[in-house]
C-alpha cells in the first residue's frame, strides 16, 4: 500500500489535492494511505517552502501547486 501524505495548511489547494488523490486512487481500485499534514514545523521537515506538497512513501515528489491530474494517476498505479 502507498502512503501519501499532502502537506499544506490547510487551504483550498490542499484540500483539491488530498480529493484529487483519493479519487484517482479509488478509479484505479488501489488501497492507499492518505494524511493531511498542517503543522509547519512537520512540512519545513521535508525541505518545503510552498504548499500544497505530495509525499509519496517519504519522499516529497511534488511541491507549490495543485499536482496535474496525469501525474496523480501515474503516483497511484505506478
Amino acid at each position: 500500500m502507498k502512503t501519501f501524505k499532502v502537506l499544506g495548511g490547510g487551504c483550498r489547494n490542499c484540500e483539491v489535492t488530498a480529493e484529487a488523490i483519493a479519487h484517482a486512487a479509488a478509479e484505479a481500485g488501489v488501497e492507499i494511505a492518505l494524511e493531511k499534514v498542517t503543522d509547519m514545523a512537520e512540512i519545513l521537515g521535508y525541505g518545503v517552502m510552498s504548499t500544497p506538497a505530495v509525499v509519496l512513501d517519504g519522499t516529497v515528489v511534488h511541491a507549490g501547486g495543485v499536482p496535474a491530474s496525469e501525474q496523480i494517476r501515474d503516483w497511484v498505479s505506478g
